[in-house]
C-alpha cells in the first residue's frame, strides 16, 4: 500500500467518523419521551430556515439556572459548603466568631442552627468570607476549592455532580447555533471560576448575584476589591432584570427547577414567536433526591402549578434521565 493510498483511507475514515457524529442521535442520556421530543422538536423548528418558527442565530439565546438545574443542590447549595470552609479557614483571624452567630454554629458543625436565619444568615456569611480581597485572589481560592473539595454526603468532587443529560443539552444547543447562559442566584464570581471548564460557558455568559466592589491600588498595582455588601440578588424577579441588563434581549429558551426560576420562565415565554421553558423536577430519591413543594432547598410549588397552563415542559428526572451524574469524567 502506497503512502498516498494509506493517507486517503485515513481521510475517508475520519470523514466517516465526522459524519457519524454529526448525525448521531442527540441527548443520548435522555429516555425517549415527552421532554426529549419537545426539546428536539422546538430546536428543529427554530433552526430550520424553511420553518415559520425560524429564528436567526443571533436571537438563539438559552438561559439555565445552575443549582438544581445543571448540578445538584440538595441538601444544601454547593456555594454554602464553600462559605463554611472559608469560615473555618478564617476563624483564627476572627476569635469573635467563636461566640457570634451564625459563625459559631458553623465552627461547631451545627449547620442547621447556622442556617436558621435563612437567606439573610447565608448572605451575612457570604459577605464576611468573600470580601476584603481582590477578584484575582477570590478566583484563585474558588479554583483551588472546586478542584479538591468533596461533597460531605456523596464524597464526590462537586464538579462530578453535574447532570449528564444537561451537559448533553448544552452541547446540543450550541451545535444548533444557540448561545448558552447561566442565570443563577449563586455568586457570579464563584461560578465564573470554573463554569467554562465544566459547562463550556465562558465568564461573560454568566449572570449571578454579586457583591459590591471598588477599584484601588494594592501594593502599587490596580485591583478590583470585593466589599462586604450585596449589590444585586439575581433570584426570582431579579433574574429577568439580570438577563435584561446583561444580554439585552429576551431568551428563546429557559430552564430552571424551582420557584426562584418562575419569573425567568414567565418572561421568556411571554416573548413573541416560538418560546420554550422547562422545569427539572427532582423525583429520583434513589439516584439523587426527591423534593419539590415543601423543600427548604429548590422549592418547586407555584411554578409547578402553572407549568401546565403555561405550556412549560416538566422534566421528570426519575422517568426521563437514564443517568444523573457523569459515570466517568
Amino acid at each position: 500500500m502506497t503512502q498516498a493510498t494509506s493517507l486517503m483511507r485515513s481521510l475517508v475514515v475520519l470523514l466517516a467518523l465526522v459524519a457519524f457524529n454529526s448525525y448521531a442521535a442527540p441527548l443520548p442520556s435522555w429516555q425517549e419521551g415527552s421532554s426529549k421530543s419537545a426539546i428536539i422538536k422546538f430546536v428543529s423548528n427554530v433552526t430550520d430556515p424553511h420553518s415559520k418558527s425560524y429564528v436567526a442565530p443571533a436571537q438563539r439565546i438559552a438561559v439555565f439556572d445552575n443549582d438544581g438545574t445543571l448540578w445538584s443542590e440538595y441538601p444544601l447549595y454547593f456555594q454554602a459548603f464553600f462559605i463554611f470552609d472559608r469560615i473555618k479557614a478564617l476563624a483564627p483571624q476572627h476569635p469573635e466568631w467563636n461566640t457570634e452567630e451564625p459563625f459559631a454554629s458553623v465552627l461547631k458543625g451545627d449547620l442547621k442552627t447556622a442556617l436558621a436565619g435563612g437567606e439573610e444568615a447565608l448572605l451575612e456569611m457570604m459577605a464576611a468570607t468573600h470580601a476584603g480581597m481582590s477578584d484575582t485572589e477570590f478566583t484563585a481560592l474558588v479554583k483551588q476549592w472546586i478542584t479538591t473539595a468533596r461533597h460531605p454526603k456523596t464524597g464526590k468532587l462537586y464538579t462530578d455532580m453535574v447532570y449528564q443529560p444537561m451537559l448533553e443539552l448544552l452541547n446540543y444547543l450550541r451545535a444548533q447555533g444557540f448561545k448558552t447562559f447561566i442565570v443563577s442566584g449563586g455568586g457570579i464570581e464563584f461560578m465564573r471560576a470554573w463554569a467554562e471548564s465544566v459547562y463550556g460557558i465562558p465568564p461573560e455568559q454568566i449572570i449571578g448575584s454579586r457583591i459590591k466592589t471598588k477599584f484601588e491600588m494594592k501594593q502599587g498595582k490596580p485591583a478590583i476589591v470585593r466589599l462586604p455588601e450585596l449589590e444585586f440578588l439575581n433570584d426570582k424577579a431579579g433574574k429577568p432584570i439580570g438577563i435584561h441588563q446583561a444580554i439585552g434581549q429576551r431568551p428563546l429558551m429557559a430552564f430552571g427547577n424551582s420557584d426562584g426560576d418562575m419569573q425567568m420562565l414567565q418572561w421568556t415565554t411571554a416573548g413573541e414567536g416560538a418560546r420554550f421553558a422547562a422545569l427539572v423536577h427532582h423525583t429520583d430519591a434513589k439516584r439523587e433526591a426527591a423534593y419539590d413543594r415543601d423543600s427548604h432547598i429548590g422549592k418547586l410549588d407555584k411554578a409547578l402549578d402553572i407549568a401546565k397552563t403555561q405550556g412549560w415542559t416538566v422534566i421528570d428526572m426519575q422517568q426521563e434521565w437514564k443517568i444523573i451524574h457523569p459515570e466517568k469524567r
